[in-house]
């Protein structure tokens, strides 16, 4: 069944264009309401969720539409304030609630926002679930009588319990003291949190990217802009630095001498430390977008490795199909399943240090081992609804590309599930070459897209 409003991680889009406007929101929240409040949901009692959000100025105004919708549909709130996708995952599980509701963009411009909902069991909703409420946005709001409407309070302690909640996935008999970490909280949802967790656990902690205003999320710091982290690192002489993105999901690292090292690099060396140590549950799943040196580095650890499609809800999927704990995106979405629900920067981080703790090495020793391909990714504005794949320029210029890379390489082309753009990746071991075809196929699908 197709999907008319939810995309791969949500709803998502440009506040004030619908479908981010306070009626459809209200409306969303509404429909998700009444799904929630059906006895398969709830076993006959009042139905309750959590709403989290990150920093966004739109998010008090989405957050009020969400929480009357809810409302009206007689759902109890649970309000959680600025806190991290993660967070609202990992508390609608330990606080046994019928769903979790997340309004964030991620690592997208403050001018965007987004509706992402999670289950009774901190993942993902399902996809009958989601089409269920989607068939029911565009009805009628019929208000529950004025006895059986909802009720809204604060949790209060929300960031407390989220912090200790990633210290427990931490080794217990190791701490972080003598090593000086930079934490980029990217101006959004962990700002106010994620120092907390690295300094209990013994770190010495530079915190940048903590002062949000509402409109300066993932605005030049955070995962997707880590140029000021590695300009923190080398000024504090500091021994790694971590960046998140603004939802807290995602997760980039620095070492001592300001080498960026991303979400394949970090995936690797939790894998080479969990088969070192024997704790290795079966593979680990990447997706399409995932190097293909990381994928020779498995083969040569004997570790199964699967793609997904590009995506941490595809991820999770081949997870749970094959029984598998660990899979990730280039990007640094880093899914550990023996340690939480969803992906997790802060967690993922933590995992990373134990790893460095454990074999005393550096982030670049660990790491070392594995050198990536290079890999060009170009993203392409078009129009929606613009088939730029199926057309028979653009097919040939991949075919010229592949005949060019003659098998040590690879093409990738596909549409972004969350903006108007179509994604040019080439990668392959030489480098001239990688750049020459993404720019020509790029370059094509400009011209068609026009």
């Amino acid at each position: 069944m197709s999907r008319k409003y939810f995309g791969t991680d949500g709803i998502r889009g440009r506040v004030g264009d619908f479908p981010i406007t306070p009626q459809f929101v209200m409306s969303l929240g509404y429909a998700a309401g009444r799904v929630l409040a059906s006895a398969e949901h709830t076993a006959g009692e009042r139905p309750a969720v959590l709403i989290g959000k990150d920093t966004r100025i739109s998010g008090y105004m989405l957050e009020s539409a969400l929480e009357a919708g809810l409302i009206a549909a007689g759902v109890d709130v649970y309000l959680a304030g600025p806190v991290p996708t993660p967070a609202v995952a990992y508390l609608t599980r330990t606080l046994r609630l019928q769903a979790g509701i997340v309004i964030s963009a991620s690592h997208n411009p403050f001018e965007d926002n987004g509706i992402k909902f999670f289950s009774a069991s901190g993942t993902k909703l399902p996809d009958e679930v989601e089409h269920a409420i989607e068939a029911g946005v565009d009805g009628e709001i019929k208000i529950e009588s004025s006895h059986h409407l909802g009720k809204a309070r604060r949790l209060d302690d929300a960031v407390g319990r989220y912090i200790e909640f990633c210290k427990s996935t931490f080794p217990t008999q190791m701490n972080l003291r003598g090593m000086k970490i930079v934490v980029d909280c990217a101006h959004g949802a962990t700002y106010h949190l994620a120092r907390n967790v690295f300094h209990e656990l013994g770190a010495e902690v530079v915190a940048i990217g903590v002062s949000p205003d509402g409109l300066n999320i993932n605005d030049g710091y955070g995962a997707t802009s880590p140029a000021n982290l590695q300009k923190a690192v080398l000024e504090h002489r500091a021994d790694l630095g971590i960046a998140l993105d603004g939802d807290g999901d995602r997760l980039v690292m620095v070492d001592s001498t300001g080498v960026l090292y991303d979400g394949d690099q970090l995936l690797y060396v939790i894998a080479r430390h969990r088969k070192e140590q024997g704790t290795m549950t079966g593979g680990v799943v990447g997706t399409l977008m995932t190097n293909l040196a990381f994928e020779h580095a498995m083969q040569r650890m004997d570790i199964p490795f699967l793609r997904a499609r590009v995506g941490d809800r595809y991820v999770m999927e081949v997870l749970q199909q094959q029984g598998w704990q660990l899979g990730g995106e280039n990007s640094g979405h880093i899914i550990c399943l023996d340690k939480h629900t969803t992906g997790d920067g802060i967690v993922s981080a933590l995992q990373v240090l134990d790893a460095l703790r454990s074999n005393k090495q550096s982030l670049a020793e660990a790491a070392g081992d594995l050198q990536l391909y290079p890999q060009i990714l170009i993203n392409v504005r078009v129009a929606r609804g613009v088939d730029c794949l199926g057309h028979a320029e653009v097919r040939a210029a991949v075919a010229e590309a592949e005949l060019a890379l003659d098998g040590r390489g690879r093409v990738l082309l596909r549409p972004s599930g969350t903006e108007p753009l179509l994604r040019v990746m080439v990668e392959g071991e030489d480098k001239q070459l990688v750049e020459q075809s993404a720019q020509r196929i790029a370059e094509v699908v400009r011209r068609l897209a026009a």
